[in-house]
C-alpha cells in the first residue's frame, strides 16, 4: 500500500472534506487525553486488544472493542493491534471512532505488525516497510491515537550494532513523517535485538527525535536479562507502557514476576501516562486475567 497523507486520506470522501476542521479539533483533544493521565491518579489504565486475541474472529470484533473495554472491564483507554482491523476504509474508521466516543473510550495507540522489516539488510526493503507503516500513522492520527508501535531488530544479518544502525535510518524516516501529524513512533522489546535494552537505548539515541521513544513491555526479555533492571533502563525514554502479565493466583498474586515491583519502577521514573494491560496467561480466561491485572494496577493509582 502507498503512504497516505492525512488530509488527502480524509478528503477521499465528501464527508471527510466537510468535517476536516471538526475532526482536527476532536482528534487533538483525544490525543491530549491519550498522552496524559490527569491530576487525579498517578497513571491511567488501558486495555491492549492483544489481551483478547483468543477471542478475535473477524473485523467486527475490532469495532466492538470500545464497548467491551468500557462495559466488560470498566476501562477507558484502548490500544489496538493493526492485524485486528478490517479493511481500514474511511467509513470503517469513522464508525470505530464514533463508537469509542459513544462509550467514552480514549484510543491510545496502534501496535503495528507484519508491515515489513525496518531492520532489513536491503535498504529498498526497509524503505518499503517505512511506506507501509505510514498508513498506520495516518490511521492513528485520524482515530486520535498518540502513537504507533513498530518492531525492529528481527534480522539475522549483521551484528547487533549494524542492525541498530540500519533500523535507525528507516525509523528516522518514519518518525519524520509521523511528526507532521503529531504522532509518536515507539519501539517495544519484542524479540531479537529489541529485547536487549542497551540496543534499544542505542537506537533511541541514533534516531534522536522527540517523537521517538520506547514502549517497555514487562515480558519479552531473554532469561539472562534482569527484567526489573531492563524496565528501569527503558523507562527514561517511555511514551507508553505495556503491563504484560500471565496467570494470577486466586488471591491475586502474579507469580511469573513481581508485577507490583514493575509498577513501582514505572512510577519512580516519573511516568504518568497510560499503562496497558496485556494479558497472556493460559490457565485463566482472558476476561478474568484482565480483571485481575486491573485490580493489581488500581492498587498503585
Amino acid at each position: 500500500m502507498k503512504g497516505l497523507n492525512r488530509r488527502s486520506f480524509l478528503k477521499k470522501s465528501a464527508v471527510g472534506t466537510l468535517a476536516l476542521s471538526a475532526i482536527d479539533a476532536e482528534t487533538n483533544l483525544t490525543k491530549a487525553f491519550a498522552q496524559g493521565a490527569g491530576p487525579k491518579k498517578k497513571f491511567k489504565i488501558s486495555l491492549a486488544a492483544w489481551s483478547l486475541h483468543r477471542t478475535f474472529k473477524k473485523s467486527w470484533f475490532n469495532l466492538d472493542l470500545p464497548r467491551i473495554c468500557r462495559e466488560e472491564f470498566g476501562i477507558d483507554g484502548l490500544e489496538f493491534v493493526n492485524t485486528f482491523f478490517g479493511l481500514p476504509l474511511y467509513s470503517y474508521l469513522k464508525d470505530l471512532k464514533k463508537r469509542a466516543a459513544d462509550y467514552g473510550v480514549h484510543l491510545v495507540l496502534i501496535m503495528v505488525d507484519n508491515e515489513g522489516n525496518l531492520s532489513h539488510q536491503d535498504k529498498a526493503e526497509r524503505m518499503q516497510a517505512v511506506v507501509n507503516h505510514r498508513n498506520w500513522v495516518d490511521i492513528a492520527d485520524f482515530l486520535g491515537c498518540h502513537a504507533i508501535r513498530c518492531n525492529f531488530g528481527r534480522s539475522k544479518v549483521g551484528t547487533p550494532q549494524e542492525i541498530v544502525s540500519r533500523s535507525a535510518e528507516s525509523i528516522r524516516a518514519l518518525v519524520e513523517y509521523a511528526d507532521q501529524a503529531g504522532i509518536n513512533v515507539l519501539v517495544e522489546n519484542h524479540g531479537g535485538v529489541s529485547s536487549i535494552p542497551k540496543h534499544v537505548i542505542s537506537l533511541v539515541k541514533q534516531v534522536d527525535h522527540p517523537r521517538f521513544g520506547t514502549l517497555p513491555d514487562f515480558g519479552n526479555f531473554p532469561d539472562e536479562i534482569d527484567k526489573y533492571e531492563a524496565i528501569k533502563a527503558l523507562m527514561p525514554y517511555a511514551k507508553a507502557v505495556s503491563a504484560k502479565c500471565y496467570d494470577f493466583e486466586p488471591d491475586g498474586t502474579h507469580k511469573a514476576f513481581d508485577l507490583d515491583r514493575m509498577i513501582e519502577i514505572v512510577l519512580a521514573a516519573g511516568y504518568h501516562g497510560y499503562v496497558g494491560i496485556e494479558f497472556e496467561g493460559k490457565r485463566q480466561s482472558q476476561h478474568d486475567g484482565v480483571l485481575a491485572c486491573k485490580a493489581l494496577l488500581q492498587r498503585h493509582q
